[in-house]
């Protein structure tokens, strides 16, 4: 039997060979750090942060493909040292093509970080996530080569595909570390490398039973650096390599920002502008305001893959709003000399 895909919706996974069963991206990735690895999390300057990230994509072509992602951390100091703790939430959500196929993923996370030396603010973090995750799709909007008839489709016939469930479940975990530093004892320039390993569990990942097919395990390296180029701006430099089965990305790039206001100490903007790479997928210009508490950020992907002449050139927009702010309790880090931070 001539199974055929999900139409559109299965094209995510299939695009390429190399890239079956590859999880969500987005080209903000820094605005998702739980999802780059759990022991980024903390690497804020405050108690608590929150973010979401709505991305969708190759609307110009199918059905668009949504993703959303929301965060929440919370940071406080652990012990007489000068160790803190960070324990945070990550919620996924991930819709693709005319069958509505659709990923939830629920993840608590907790991520402990020593500090090596409290003068030059050196921390070692090592995180931990995991939980629950679904997936579904609508059956009835599922058109395959046994609806085919002599006369054209025919919705009345069956599907002929022998799975008997449109929604599956399954438990997830991954586990990471990095490194973070200030610079030279800076209060403002830091840098970080960290290491992570996903679905080291191996999760069941098909709506078939027999073959069993597992979600393949995904390695992610991240490297991130800012500095100040003045008294009134500064650089930050990020970039992620990460590797699932055949599939590879790398992704990097730098904004530049400016602070507004006569207070550069405390100013009441900062206004970021930078670009991202994709590699051999996409360039993505970024804008980024910061009015804080609070800030909100925009990419676009200009397409440059091979996907490009069908697309013209157009990609997947996204938006992410954040909060990271300080609380009003004893044990607060805002006062903290040595801190986690990036």
């Amino acid at each position: 039997m001539v199974r055929s895909c999900f139409i559109v919706a299965a094209a995510v996974f299939f695009l390429n060979a190399s890239s079956f069963a590859q999880d969500p991206h987005f080209s903000q990735f820094f605005e998702a750090p739980l999802l780059r690895n759990p022991s980024l999390a903390g690497l804020f300057d405050g108690d608590i942060r929150i973010q979401g990230v709505y991305r969708s994509q190759w609307g110009s072509i199918s059905a668009p493909y949504e993703t959303g992602s929301f965060n929440l951390e919370y940071k406080q100091p652990i012990g007489k040292a000068n160790d803190f703790i960070t324990t945070g939430l990550q919620v996924l959500y991930d819709r693709a093509g005319t069958t509505d196929f659709t990923t939830t993923n629920v993840y608590p996370a907790v991520n402990y970080h020593k500090a090596l030396n409290a003068d030059q603010s050196k921390f070692l973090s090592l995180g931990f996530m995991g939980g629950y995750v679904q997936k579904r799709f609508d059956r009835s909007k599922m058109t395959t080569n046994s609806q085919y008839d002599g006369n054209g489709y025919n919705p009345s016939l069956p599907d002929g595909e022998l799975f008997t469930v449109s929604n599956f479940h399954y438990w997830d975990g991954s586990f990471g570390m990095s490194y973070n530093s200030a610079i030279n004892g800076s209060e403002t320039d830091h840098y970080f490398v960290g290491l992570a390993y996903h679905h080291f569990n191996r999760p069941l990942n098909s709506f078939y039973k027999n073959p069993p097919v597992e979600l393949n395990p995904k390695l992610v390296a991240s490297v991130g650096v800012r500095f100040t180029t003045s008294e009134t701006s500064f650089i930050t430099i990020q970039a992620d390599y990460s590797q699932q089965g055949n599939f590879r990305e790398a992704i990097g790039g730098m904004t530049y920002s400016l602070k507004v206001g006569e207070d550069y100490e405390n100013p009441k903007y900062i206004v970021h502008l930078g670009g991202y790479v994709r590699w051999k997928d996409a360039f993505i210009p970024v804008v980024k305001i910061d009015y804080k508490p609070f800030s909100v950020s925009m990419s676009y992907d200009a397409n440059i893959s091979q996907l490009k002449t069908a697309s013209q050139g157009r990609g997947g927009f996204e938006v992410a709003v954040s909060y990271a702010g300080f609380l009003d309790r004893n044990n607060t880090t805002k006062n903290a000399v040595v801190c986690p931070r990036f």
